[in-house]
């Protein structure tokens, strides 16, 4: 039975490629969060629940709710 590699085992480098890969999941899932929070039933494409659902599958769900579940903005910006 092969051994498993624990945290010590691993390089600095392969370390740093962990914790970035696991901040940048983090920052994606919250940021999306924030976003369904924030805005209008009207402004998402679809329920809300199903995307709050969706954006905990790993990278996918908030890129997927960034580029599908949003409706565009059409409001105008009053100079």
């Amino acid at each position: 039975m092969k051994n498993k590699k624990q945290w010590k085992d691993f390089s600095t480098a392969t370390k740093v490629r962990i914790m970035l890969a696991g901040f940048v999941q983090i920052t994606l899932l919250l940021a999306a969060l924030w976003d369904i929070r924030h805005r209008s039933a009207e402004q998402i494409k679809g329920s809300k629940k199903l995307w709050y659902s969706v954006v905990f599958i790993n990278y996918i769900g908030p890129i997927a709710y960034f580029v599908l579940g949003r409706k565009p903005n059409t409001s105008v910006i009053a100079a």
